[in-house]
């Protein structure tokens, strides 16, 4: 049987699965696979967190050095995302520039981390216009068995907030201090499986998918960011549930976020 045929034969039974409201991995359409968070896992990193979702591993550093504001905002520090796709974690990445997966879930993570004002930047700056923090937030994906986007958002948000500024080592202040965190965003993603809309989908069921949409939330009620991903559509109806879910899940994983760090 060709690679093809097989998977056709897959997409199928996900399919027809989706449609008696069971998925492949005995899950039903709203349950999350099992989600475990380490904080602190590189000792190196100013702040650092190993998520897993399912088999899907994201490992998330932070690092945070004195750098030159931008010239647009003096008055700030400057954040950025980056995500990359290890070859060891899936066959399917390649070594070489950023693929679209990579741009995609920096894009995305870095997104919700800006529209939730995560981090207030002002408070980054140390002298205006001339010094200020660079916060740099650097995403591996170490395995890959679908839902990075969500692993990386929230390997990303858990790194952050248990960063603490270096102000010590490079003689701003004399003591270190923790990085100012005001607000948790935590991404949700589902697909269309037929009639039917799941959440946090394998990489099998990404595969099967008539569409996908992330939700973006924080802890006062926002929905910070959304992106749509997949061909596919999504009727109005269809957005307003899987932002009732994703308000649902996203306050669940923002406690684990929480109580990983106590």
């Amino acid at each position: 049987m060709s690679d093809e045929v097989a998977a056709e034969i897959l997409q199928t039974h996900i399919l027809d699965l989706a449609a008696e409201g069971r998925r492949l991995d005995g899950r039903a359409p709203d349950d999350y696979r099992t989600v475990t968070i380490e904080p602190g896992f590189v000792a190196t990193a100013d702040g650092s967190a190993l998520v897993r979702i399912g088999e899907t591993a994201a490992l998330c550093g932070v690092k945070l050095e004195p750098g030159k504001p931008f010239p647009d905002t003096p008055n700030a520090g400057v954040l950025t995302t980056n995500a990359e796709l290890i070859p060891l974690s899936s066959p399917t990445f390649e070594p070489g520039p950023p693929q679209p997966g990579a741009i995609e879930v920096s894009r995305v993570v870095d997104r919700a981390i800006r529209a939730a004002e995560t981090v207030d930047l002002t408070r980054l700056c140390v002298t205006p216009g001339e010094k200020s923090w660079v916060c740099y937030v650097d995403i591996h994906m170490l395995g890959h068995d679908g839902n990075l986007i969500d692993a990386g958002m929230l390997a990303a948000v858990s790194a952050l907030s248990g960063a603490v500024l270096p102000a010590k080592r490079f003689g701003i202040a004399e003591a270190d201090y923790p990085l100012d965190v005001q607000h948790l965003p935590v991404e949700c993603t589902f697909v269309r499986l037929g009639d039917t809309i799941v959440v946090d989908p394998t990489f099998d069921e990404e595969h099967a998918a008539q569409g996908r949409i992330t939700v973006a939330t924080d802890e006062s009620g926002r929905v910070v960011a959304m992106q749509k991903g997949l061909v596919g559509a999504f009727s109005p109806d269809d957005v307003k549930a899987v932002v009732r879910r994703a308000f649902v899940h996203g306050d669940r994983l923002r406690e684990q976020v929480r109580g990983a760090r106590r």
